[in-house]
């Protein structure tokens, strides 16, 4: 269900929602609060609220999804209330922006927040430099980035130098089942010195730069991230060098890794590149600061490229 609202206010949104709430019985159990910045003459918009509606069905939130338009012309709001089958688990408003409102986002959402609840501050595509002192991001608990959908050159970089406590990125969800899988086969070889590492994927792809930062940080070994080209999951091949021999994680094919651990039979598990709905709803797991990722942008001074 759509309800239209040309040219309107925060106060007959939250009036519609009420409405809405009431004439269909909708549930009022929403956890948070997600609040997503979109330029009007960016494209990911249709992409970004079918992520939005998939990822409800684990967390069920009010989302108040901001489009900014030119902030020359007269100011105005129109905007488009979402339920039900629109909207997956959530209340979705979509809030088309013009004028002098752009320049003041955190005010048009702060009578729309829920109660009680925590706020998350989502960035699919362009995010500030540093999203802890952005108007969403300074009311929000955790603030949420996607360097991929920004396209923009040093990407990795800004985000470690902009880092708060809070701060994550797409990218690092991306890479959550490969460092699992690497973990446990670490766990099948302890007691052996690691001596280094070596980390081979896709030229330019951030999310190995990611990874590799991650290893070097976690196991203090300088790290070594080669390039090489693969379909599907982003990271090629992982090599932990040992006293004892090296335990290997290669990717075959697009859903399967080899696990090579010494003086064990190699064994396969599946592992495939995650949508940004299951990357997204990951991140609203856990609301507090994750430290680890943290670590992992501090460890990227570690790494040595091939």
């Amino acid at each position: 269900m759509i309800i239209d609202l040309p040219n309107t206010t925060t106060k007959l949104i939250e009036t519609s929602l009420a409405r809405v709430r009431e004439s269909h019985s909708l549930a009022t159990g929403r956890v948070l609060t997600l609040l997503v910045a979109v330029d009007e003459d960016s494209e990911l918009l249709d992409d970004t609220l079918s992520t939005l509606r998939d990822a409800s069905f684990e967390h069920p939130a009010r989302v108040l999804v901001l489009v900014s338009g030119d902030p020359a012309k007269e100011s105005r709001l129109d905007a488009q209330v979402m339920v039900a089958s629109n909207a997956g688990a959530s209340e979705v408003v979509v809030m088309h922006l013009r004028g002098e409102l752009t320049q003041h986002l955190g005010a048009v959402v702060t009578p729309l927040l829920l109660p009680d609840t925590p706020v998350v501050s989502y960035w699919p595509g362009a995010a500030p430099k540093r999203p802890a002192e952005d108007q969403l991001g300074h009311i929000a608990q955790r603030r949420i980035t996607n360097i991929r959908g920004a396209s923009r050159d040093g990407s990795l970089a800004e985000l470690a130098a902009g880092y708060t406590p809070g701060d994550s990125d797409m990218l690092w969800s991306q890479i959550t089942p490969w460092r699992g899988i690497l973990a446990s086969a670490l766990d099948r070889f302890p007691e052996h010195t690691i001596t280094g590492a070596e980390v081979a994927g896709a030229p330019g792809d951030p999310s190995v730069d990611l990874a590799a930062g991650w290893l070097a940080d976690s196991l203090d070994v300088e790290v070594t991230r080669c390039d090489e080209h693969i379909s599907g999951f982003p990271i090629a091949h992982t090599i932990i060098h040992t006293d004892g021999g090296d335990v290997e994680v290669v990717a075959e094919g697009e859903y399967t890794v080899r696990i090579s651990v010494p003086d064990m039979a190699d064994s396969r598990v599946a592992m495939g590149e995650r949508t940004d709905a299951e990357c997204l709803a990951e991140e609203l797991r856990h609301l507090g600061p994750d430290a680890i990722y943290g670590n992992a942008l501090n460890g990227l001074g570690k790494v040595r490229h091939a």
